[in-house]
């Protein structure tokens, strides 16, 4: 277990009724990729702010495994990265976590590597930078200290179909290359459904569903009661199934969707 939400409630406004976090409930393991979704305003980004310590519960306790120091062995990347950035320059920026936490600056070239950035971008100003470039750069600056839980609020905005295959290979080696946790919010349900082990679904700040990724979408009756999106990859292989009567093995991407098609033609 690295994470465990314990009857968890919280609310901004302590005069108002309604809390935004509601008797929350769940136990998260080490070294695996969670998707958190849920319609706008149903606490998912609060649920990271919970588990990062920006905020504490109203009522409740959140324990962690093996972790003393939160702001050390927690990354937080933000939904825009703009937020998160300390500095103008790239290599300030990425440094400032090591001058914090006062650690060596040799991590800098490993960490340019780790998430496929050249050297030659430490020399530049952010604004100068791409989307996807600003995006491999705020994550660099939270690797650079080497955290047990990486956490990402809406990765994929502003990223076009290249930079989100990068983003898919590099999330996909904090687990299984570095033995990260890592916890996605997103409402781009087909990136998540690539690299994902567990789905959470809340609604109006409850947990609504917790379940391997497979297994939550053969919950048909939540599926359509809170009409959660599915995966367009997943949406196929059911049709396929209803109007063919062929059960194709479960694929997480286009490639692999085709080879199992021909598998079965």
């Amino acid at each position: 277990m690295a994470i465990k939400f314990n009857n968890v409630f919280f609310k901004y406004d302590i005069d108002n009724k309604d809390y935004t976090i509601n008797n929350f409930n769940i136990e998260l393991e080490d070294n695996k990729i969670y998707g958190l979704i849920g319609k706008s305003g149903s606490g998912k980004t609060t649920i990271l702010e919970l588990i990062d310590g920006l905020i504490l519960p109203t009522k409740g306790s959140i324990d962690f495994d093996n972790i003393s120091n939160i702001k050390k062995e927690i990354g937080f990347i933000f939904q825009f990265p703009e937020e998160q950035f300390f500095e103008n320059n790239v290599k300030k920026e990425i440094s400032f976590a090591l001058k914090n936490f006062d650690m060596s600056f040799d991590k800098l070239s490993k960490v340019l590597k780790i998430v496929g950035l050249k050297e030659e971008i430490l020399n530049k100003k952010l604004d100068e930078l791409s989307n996807g470039e600003r995006r491999m750069v705020a994550i660099a600056s939270v690797l650079v200290y080497n955290p047990k839980i990486i956490m990402f609020d809406e990765p994929t905005i502003g990223l076009d179909y290249n930079n989100k295959k990068k983003l898919i290979r590099l999330i996909k080696a904090l687990k299984d290359r570095y033995n990260k946790t890592v916890i996605i919010v997103s409402h781009d349900i087909d990136f998540l459904y690539q690299i994902i082990d567990k789905l959470i679904a809340i609604e109006n700040g409850k947990l609504l569903c917790y379940d391997e990724k497979y297994k939550f979408y053969n919950n048909d009756k939540i599926i359509k009661e809170h009409n959660i999106p599915i995966p367009k990859i997943l949406l196929f292989e059911k049709l396929v199934e209803k109007d063919k009567n062929i059960k194709l093995l479960h694929s997480t991407t286009v490639n692999d969707l085709i080879k199992e098609v021909y598998r079965n033609v």
